[in-house]
């Protein structure tokens, strides 16, 4: 490890941007975080405005910067940026300015497109699923795009002039980085590009059969890089302007980097939705249970590939918000611990958080929220821990999903599983202890649960020379000494509260037209 070193890690979130610190050693020197506005033009859509973000990483940026000795600001030798994926951003190559509000990752709004195209194309919903691994959703961005195409006349004017770049939020800050209109480069990696529906996942490069399909040219497109190399420099007017980015993974990868996942190993991020990864090594494994097959990580040009099963959860977290700020039963997300755990159970209330649809395994778009099982008896407190046992019971089907798809290709016997989180809502022992016991297994939460950023920091530090790839995967920093939970229910009672849920999400089907 490289002593006197430092690494800069930019975290842009669903819901708020972060700027952290590292030193040699992989502890947090300092950080900062803001939160951004989500805009909601109609039911279903959400929005962000691009350029608020970019002021977010400014302001980040500055005042972390403002918390460390000039010693730090020396030796900072590179930045890694992680990002929310599958949010869709379209901009004017000459002056700069976006052409509209970026389309976030939940955002369904291209349902019509959709269904057109799974009329229109061999295969139905899976036409992709052999190129780049993931279904026809409104999940991906490459229809939003589309939607930006078809429902923009700025975009459609800006692309036939051949002014207009396409990219997701990690190619809006590089570009910005490192000069923007005056020169920034127009980058993505690969783990983003996987989230496209554009990408081939054997050759890592944009399909062109696929995008001649969809009408979308190429040069709208980024250049394809892996998640860490140095990119180019911090352009002038920016803090830690000189200082190379040298890292870039979607938040999902960045985690699983982050939380030093070979192959075999899962992860599950507990952020605004939930996302499970489970690291197959250099193999593309097709899901035959509803997962995505995606990329993992690519630690360098000539390194090779990490690809990965994955199951997407859209409301998790989310969930927990939408008590605090639609139903104001609680005044802080923290509160649901102690609210949830002042009922022994839910009182048999199951909460089916589908606000926009559902994601893996299911893929139903046409769902939407449901509490069941409500009586006289039903507090407050019962639909705070419903809540939190929501997230849990899609945790377990996705995992489910994957043990399915691994033990169908001779991957993996019934040896013992443990999942290993992170993210905000991992700091909550009761949602945790209640994983451990939906699923049946031991869940290991490290000491840092912010490995969204850390698995940045070590891309970029890889790439300049702070650790080697042996470094980063061994055992001798703070995840060797991670809190575990056990499961504290048998399995009768366990199997029972599974199915009460899978009936609760039949429920949820086929309700989106009844909310128009």
């Amino acid at each position: 490890m490289a002593e006197g070193a430092y690494i800069g890690a930019i975290d842009q979130g669903t819901t708020s941007t972060r700027f952290m610190v590292y030193n040699s050693k992989a502890h947090i020197v300092a950080s900062h975080q803001v939160e951004f506005t989500q805009i909601m033009p109609e039911a279903g859509w959400v929005e962000h405005d691009p350029m608020e973000i970019l002021d977010t990483v400014r302001v980040c940026m500055e005042e972390t910067l403002k918390k460390v000795g000039p010693e730090v600001i020396a030796g900072l030798r590179g930045i890694g940026i992680t990002n929310q994926r599958e949010t869709t951003v379209v901009w004017s190559k000459s002056s700069g300015r976006p052409l509209h509000n970026a389309i976030v990752w939940m955002d369904v709004r291209s349902a019509p497109i959709c269904r057109r195209l799974e009329a229109e194309l061999t295969g139905g919903a899976r036409h992709f699923v052999a190129t780049a691994g993931l279904p026809i959703s409104t999940y991906f961005s490459a229809t939003k795009l589309l939607w930006l195409m078809d429902s923009v006349p700025l975009v459609r004017e800006a692309i036939d002039r051949g002014d207009a770049l396409f990219g997701t939020i990690d190619s809006w800050l590089i570009w910005n980085l490192t000069g923007g209109a005056r020169g920034g480069l127009h980058l993505t990696d690969c783990s983003n590009a996987a989230r496209t529906l554009l990408m081939d996942l054997k050759s890592l490069q944009w399909h062109r059969p696929t995008l001649e399909s969809l009408g979308i040219p190429l040069a709208l497109l980024p250049r394809i890089i892996s998640n860490s190399e140095v990119m180019g420099a911090v352009a002038a007017g920016w803090p830690a302007a000189g200082v190379p980015l040298a890292g870039c993974l979607g938040d999902q990868h960045a985690a699983t980097l982050g939380q030093q996942c070979k192959k075999g190993h899962a992860k599950s991020t507990y952020g605004t939705g939930c996302f499970i990864l489970l690291n197959t090594g250099d193999e593309i494994v097709p899901s035959e249970h509803g997962l995505l097959t995606t990329v993992g990580f690519k630690l360098g040009r000539e390194a090779p590939t990490n690809y990965a099963l994955e199951g997407s959860i859209a409301i998790a977290g989310a969930a927990v918000q939408w008590l605090r700020d639609n139903l104001q039963l609680i005044s802080k997300a923290s509160d649901t611990e102690a609210l949830a755990a002042s009922v022994p159970d839910t009182g048999g209330l199951y909460f089916v958080p589908a606000f926009g649809g559902l994601f893996a395994p299911w893929w139903r778009d046409d769902a939407r929220g449901v509490l069941v099982g409500i009586s006289r008896f039903t507090g407050k407190a019962h639909v705070a821990r419903a809540t939190l046992e929501s997230m849990c019971f899609q945790a377990r089907a996705v995992l489910t999903a994957m043990k399915s798809d691994m033990k169908s290709r001779h991957k993996a016997g019934d040896e013992e599983f443990l999942l290993r989180v992170d993210g905000g809502a991992s700091a909550n022992n009761l949602l945790m202890q209640l994983q451990a016991d939906i699923l049946g297994a031991a869940v290991l939460r490290p000491a840092d649960i912010e490995t969204t950023a850390l698995g940045a920091a070590y891309a970029a530090g890889l790439a300049v020379g702070v650790w080697t790839e042996e470094q980063i995967f061994e055992d001798n920093h703070e995840f060797a000494k991670p809190t575990t939970f056990t499961p504290q229910i048998d399995e009768e009672s366990r199997e029972r509260r599974y199915k009460s849920w899978n009936l609760a999400v039949e429920r949820s089907f086929g309700l989106a037209d009844l909310a128009l």
